[in-house]
């Protein structure tokens, strides 16, 4: 058994002492110098390396070990200067093959440095650096993730976005791209922790899966055709300033990290964001420009053309979208040429492992076996005219697709060619389709390129909903419902831009019914979410302010049927459904996708209005743009190949705004104007703004003070409040009363109260020396008693009852926020216009016979002074000088600066009353 591997360390029948094989025994690497030559990495003990070598049991075999041996040595003595290439090893004709010579020479250019020799690559960072509208920008490659296919880090500020590519041969040959993009906020990269329980990271967010979705759509049309191997981008924010925005840089770094990696992008693919501000477009904005516009649109592209366009647009016009567009494609082509830069000098070489070419002369067989194809596309009807095709397919695939026989015989060249024929079928329907539109400008489904499907509507389809409508055009469906609901009804989300919650949002679903097929149904995939937000930005810029209308606004479209444009069919359909609960939207807004046909050879540019989905699928372009009948409010486009010039686009929104028009006449006979109330099954909600700083008043300890409130009016089944930071305070309740007692409540828990104030209070308890008076929910007034009349007053009873309503003044505040000093007296004393001399003169009417002195309004009824704090300070009568306060009637001078009375006490007793202490 010469021949097989005999491991030394620990091998059987040997005597050695040393100790076995341990996991933490430092390895040292060892090059095999032959293929016939076993050699590998033995732990090391000391200076000597042992090595697993091949039994030297022939001459062969002996010279290869001699060698094996002098190579170690090497390896042991790393203080030795290095042995002569031609010194005779210790072996039995003491030759030494080349290949060994040569595997020395690398081991001591190895030993030269401490990273090679750990088997470590050298760090050779590369960068470059290039000036964006005033700001410096790197992107630097060589430092992080050597390992991967290609990785790069862009630097804005300090922003820093780490993005990496990756490639794989696909486990089984298919028609399509496998490509796979995820970008993360690291919330780390802003100093901060998640809110929720579990503290890591874990599936994406909204915002995520968006910009994941932004990333994909410029980069997949820009792979070289055929190439269908497994492609996975990453990006991640490490680092955020709060001040440049990390989006954009993230489709840049994808961009750029398959740029210099042999992943066979065509071409290098740049993103940048424009805004709308004070009426002037800025390209890429910090983060608080972007607070203050109001359009946010990103386009993607090459250095010379439009690849993507995503925006939010708040009533631009045609003429100003195109501004946009043509100020982005300039900062585009300069990031386009640093990604060039920094793959000239970091750049592998491109490598297509496995592309797919359709066989010359395929295309001409499918011809030959495809009568009667034209005819098959004209058919009308979604599922009438896709059983036309797929009879023809099927005649096609009969002759050319692979035999039972041939699938046995050879499954790996059947499965290639079964993807082959997939791959030029798509061609050859895709050539045929475009064919007849240019030839006949007719479509399949016998409109014209300008035309829009017929479109039909219909208003509360679902009664019990607080909004519903049934939007319909040609094969295309959705049913459309929206939800009011208070401030609890919001979407709340996490972001590196700040924390948050939506008062308005749509939630799209695409269920497999909708196409008549067969198919998952949960969480919603990437698709519904890119969708459902295209429409919500559509509708958003028509919404009431939070003022005019207070609800939080749930939308749904429930796509029932599809055969293109189904995202802006939302739109439509959302409009009318938010007209239907009573929301008050400024404009009705409607939604149309186009698309294009570029003929490759003599460019030839074919529009289409409203198209189907075949013409999606097969066509150049999907345009979809959303407005009212003077301005766009939200458009996106993507773009399958290079030479779409800005003429063309405006060409596709002058078409675009003709089919918008036409939607909206449609949508304005079936639904004029918003409700003009609000159907009874929707929650009546009232807003209350308080300072910001009474918020923790109203609130309470532990929420104590707010829960009290809520448990008053009728717990929380009948009334819901939310206070938002800002000091706006919303109420939702199904009913009125409930309401006004709430919000009363809450304006007398926060209300500032000053010295001058006047109210209508009630009162609330009479006592021998004076009354309670309730100002406001949670807040009392303590009238005494010489406060009541003018005059002289013996007994309270005399005047007041309890459930009095009766007006007084605040004329100083009491121990606490919650309680004052009031007096009625005064506010007759205005009320009836006297002067000093007329209320002296009713004081002396109204004091009794014996008294040889004036009473004083601090007087109780036997004539005592409360205190000689109010009077003089031997506590002798005096006249109470009056005087006009701000807030509309005369106080005693002893107002809130004066010192603090003894209160509360029967003549000279100094006794408390029983029902609770005065102010």
């Amino acid at each position: 058994m010469a021949g097989w591997l005999a491991f030394c360390w620990g091998a059987a029948g040997s005597t050695s002492s040393s100790p076995a094989l341990s996991l933490s025994s430092p390895l040292v690497p060892v090059a095999s110098a032959h293929h016939g030559l076993a050699c590998a990495c033995a732990p090391r003990r000391g200076n000597a390396p042992r090595v697993f070598a091949q039994r030297a049991s022939t001459p062969h075999h002996r010279k290869r070990c001699a060698a094996t041996r002098r190579l170690a040595r090497v390896s042991a003595d790393e203080d030795e200067p290095g042995i002569s290439l031609d010194e005779e090893e210790d072996s039995e004709d003491g030759v030494v093959s080349d290949t060994v010579d040569a595997s020395i020479r690398a081991r001591q250019k190895m030993l030269e440095s401490p990273n090679l020799a750990l088997g470590i690559p050298e760090l050779h960072p590369q960068s470059v650096e290039f000036e964006l509208h005033g700001r410096k920008i790197s992107l630097e490659t060589g430092k992080f993730a050597r390992q991967a296919g290609g990785a790069v880090m862009v630097r804005d500020g300090s922003t820093m976005v780490f993005s990496t590519a990756c490639s794989a041969p696909a486990e089984t040959v298919q028609d399509f791209l496998p490509l796979r993009v995820d970008y993360a906020e690291k919330l780390s990269s802003a100093g901060r922790t998640a809110g929720s329980y579990i503290k890591r990271e874990g599936r994406p967010s909204e915002r995520e899966i968006l910009t994941s979705r932004l990333i994909d759509r410029p980069l997949r049309p820009m792979f070289l055709d055929g190439y269908y191997d497994e492609v996975q981008l990453l990006s991640t924010v490490f680092s955020f300033d709060g001040i440049h925005a990390a989006d954009t840089w993230g489709i840049c770094g994808a961009a750029a990290a398959l740029h210099i990696s042999s992943i066979p992008l065509q071409k290098a693919v740049a993103a940048v964001r424009v805004v709308h501000v004070d009426g002037t477009f800025v390209v890429n904005p910090t983060v608080d420009v972007m607070a203050r516009a109001d359009s946010d649109i990103i386009v993607a592209g090459t250095d010379s053309a439009v690849l993507m366009i995503e925006g939010a647009c708040h009533f631009l016009t045609e003429q100003q979208i195109l501004e946009a567009i043509v100020l982005a494609q300039e900062s585009i082509a300069i990031i386009c040429a640093a990604m060039d830069a920094l793959r000239q000098k970091a750049g592998k070489e491109k490598v297509a492992t496995r592309v797919l070419q359709i066989p010359d002369g395929l295309i001409e067989q499918m011809a030959s076996r495809a009568a009667g194809l034209d005819e098959a596309f004209m058919v009308i009807g979604k599922k009438d005219r896709e059983k036309a095709v797929e009879i023809i397919k099927k005649n096609i695939w009969e002759g050319l697709a692979p035999t039972a026989e041939d699938i046995a015989k050879d499954p790996e060249a059947s499965a290639m060619r079964s993807v082959l024929l997939k791959v030029a079928w798509k061609k050859f329907a895709s050539d045929c389709m475009r064919r007849i539109i240019e030839t006949t400008g007719i479509r399949p489904d016998g409109r014209d390129c300008f035309s829009v499907r017929p479109i039909w509507i219909e208003q509360t389809p679902l009664p019990q909903t607080h909004g519903s409508s049934l939007f319909t055009r040609g094969e295309t469906q959705t049913l459309a419902v929206a939800t009011l609901g208070g401030e609890d009804a919001s979407q709340r989300f996490e972001s590196l831009l700040g924390d948050g919650a939506s008062r308005f949002y749509l939630q799209y679903s695409f269920p497999p019914y909708s196409v008549g097929e067969v198919g998952r149904v949960g969480a919603p995939g990437r698709r519904e979410i890119g969708h459902g937000k295209l429409a919500e930005r559509g509708l958003a810029p028509c919404l009431p302010s939070r003022a005019e209308f207070p609800y939080v606004i749930r939308l749904e479209s429930n796509i029932t049927e599809s055969n293109g444009s189904s995202s802006m069919a939302s739109v439509c359909g959302g409009c009318l459904a938010m007209m239907d609960a009573g929301v008050p939207l400024k404009e009705h807004v409607a939604g149309i996708a186009m698309g294009l046909i570029l003929n490759a050879e003599d460019k030839r540019v074919t529009v289409l209005t409203d198209i189907l989905g075949l013409e999606d699928a097969l066509g150049d372009m999907d345009f979809k743009v959303a407005g009212t009948a003077d301005a766009i409010t939200s458009l996106q486009m993507d773009i399958k190949v290079e030479g779409i010039t800005v003429e063309i686009m405006s060409e596709a929104l002058s078409q675009a705004k003709k089919g918008r028009l036409h939607i909206l006449e449609q949508m304005k006979a079936a639904c004029p104007s918003h409700r003009a109330q609000l159907p009874p099954t929707v929650p009546r909600i009232r807003t209350l703004a308080i300072p910001p700083s009474k918020i923790g008043e109203l609130i309470g300890p532990g929420g104590k003070k707010i829960r009290a409130l809520v448990e008053e009016c009728g717990g929380e089944e009948k009334l819901s409040i939310n206070i938002e930071q800002d000091g706006m305070v919303s109420f939702s309740s199904f009913d009125d009363v409930i309401l006004e007692m709430a919000i009363k409540r809450v304006q007398g828990a926060t209300m500032e109260i000053n010295p001058g104030t006047r109210f209508t209070g009630k009162v609330s308890k009479l006592m021998p020396f004076g009354a309670y008076v309730s100002l406001v929910p949670g807040k009392e007034g303590w009238l005494h008693i010489s406060e009541v009349e003018i005059g002289r007053t013996s007994k309270i009873e005399d005047v007041l009852k309890e459930g009095d309503e009766i007006d007084v003044v605040v004329i100083e505040r009491g121990r606490n926020d919650n309680q004052f000093r009031v007096s009625r007296r005064n506010v007759l004393i205005v009320d009836q216009g006297l002067t000093r001399e007329q209320v002296a003169e009713i004081v002396r009417a109204s004091s009794p016979p014996d008294s040889d002195s004036e009473v004083t309004p601090g007087s109780n009824s036997d004539g005592n002074s409360r205190s000689p704090a109010a009077g003089s300070a031997s506590g002798a009568p005096r006249t109470r000088e009056l005087r006009r306060s701000n807030g509309g009637g005369p106080r005693s001078r002893d107002g809130p600066g004066a010192s603090r009375r003894t209160t509360g006490s029967t003549g000279n007793t100094g006794e408390r009353p029983s029902g609770g202490s005065s102010p």
